[in-house]
């Protein structure tokens, strides 16, 4: 019942402050009116005045008289005045305003009052931040707050930190998703999985380029894992990046070759591969997720630098078009937005990024490792906005 009390004042309140400008614009409008007509009774009787103390003539005083009463009748024709040529009680500004102050007083309220109705649970308990953070269920802002309320009274937890440094990254809070890694190699100590992690982070960070930290944390993870994809696909990034063709191309057919025939970043590293000069390598597998058939590897490398390039963007074009039929295919969109970066057309490129999220929503884990992979390539984020 206060609930519903609560509704009624606050429905009350804001109605008068609509109502007030409406009320106060008609009381001005009728001020305004009957002073205008005490000016002309005035001129009147200063008219009369004059004439009787032969300051002008009977001519003049009656040309100066028609005017006031010219003036006078306008006035009266808005309903100003009455006959005595005194205000009348009529208002014309409450009839002016009569269908907002109705729809104000009775028709904005009923809409709201049926909204919240229809949409509403006036029964539902309340539910302070408190009793939600013991009970996060699946809302995962919650479930961060709690974790982060816990780290905050024991910042050495490095179980804490590690749960709470991938949900960063997948929701785009990078410079959180560094500092809890950071401080999971600090309590653990380096591994090579978390400084792969941390490596990923600052690529993503600086927007896809391997800078020469981030360099530094991939070698490290390196030396503990030789054998690591995705430590060797960054470092081999890195010499891309650094302008070394042939050394980038070596490391990427060198990553190729010791990856699984089914493994899912095969075609991305194909098409640096390609990038760089070389060939691509044929997955065993043919039937994986974006991976070229030994068909498709060997046509490929039979043709010319420039047919090869012709025929990729048909395989892309190809792609593309599968996933405007079918655009619940998270992987697709992935090589998709690779595909047309390595191709260096940032326009469709973008556009992919832009179809995708609208696939997989910015909020949802898939459309996070999206916007991630945007920054890895350098792609502007802001379609998401649009």
């Amino acid at each position: 019942m206060l609930f519903w009390i609560l509704v009624a004042v606050l429905t009350a309140v804001v109605g008068a402050v609509l109502l007030y400008p409406l009320l106060r614009g008609a009381r001005e409008a009728d001020d305004c009116r009957s002073g205008e007509t005490e000016v002309y009774r005035d001129q009147l009787r200063e008219l009369d005045r004059d004439l009787a103390g032969g300051l002008i003539s009977a001519g003049e005083a009656g040309y100066a008289r028609a005017e006031i009463g010219r003036r006078l009748i306008a006035i009266a024709k808005d309903g100003a005045i009455a006959k005595d040529g005194k205000a009348a009680a009529k208002l014309p500004a409450h009839g002016n305003y009569r269908l907002a102050q109705a729809f104000i007083i009775v028709i904005l309220p009923a809409v709201g009052l049926c909204l919240y109705l229809a949409n509403g649970k006036p029964g539902l308990p309340a539910q302070p931040l408190e009793a939600r953070l013991e009970k996060p269920g699946n809302d995962l802002a919650i479930s961060i707050v709690k974790i982060e309320q816990h780290l905050a009274k024991n910042p050495d937890d490095a179980k804490g930190w590690e749960v709470l440094a991938p949900i960063y990254f997948k929701t785009n809070r990078i410079g959180d998703a560094e500092l809890a890694y950071r401080n999971v190699i600090r309590l653990e100590g380096p591994s090579a999985a978390h400084l792969g992690d941390l490596g990923e982070v600052l690529v993503v960070k600086a927007d896809g380029v391997v800078t020469a930290e981030a360099r530094g944390v991939l070698q490290q993870s390196l030396a503990l894992d030789a054998a690591n994809p995705r430590t060797l696909f960054y470092l081999a990034l890195a010499l891309e990046q650094e302008g070394k063709a042939a050394d980038a191309k070596a490391a990427f057919e060198a990553l190729a070759k010791q990856s699984p025939p089914d493994a899912p970043w095969l075609a991305a590293v194909n098409e640096h591969i390609i990038k760089n000069g070389g060939q691509a390598i044929a997955a065993a597998n043919g039937n994986a997720p974006g991976n070229p058939t030994a068909e498709d590897v060997a046509a490929a490398n039979a043709l010319s630098s420039g047919d090869r390039q012709q025929m990729i963007r048909g395989m892309v074009d190809s792609l593309d078009a599968k996933l405007k039929e079918d655009p619940k295919n998270f992987e697709g969109w992935m090589r998709l937005i690779r595909s047309y970066a390595v191709l260096n057309d940032r326009d469709r490129a973008a556009d992919a990024l832009k179809r995708g999220l609208a696939a997989f929503p910015a909020n949802g884990g898939e459309g996070q490792q999206l916007l991630a992979l945007a920054k890895e390539l350098g792609l502007p984020t802001e379609v998401t906005q649009q």
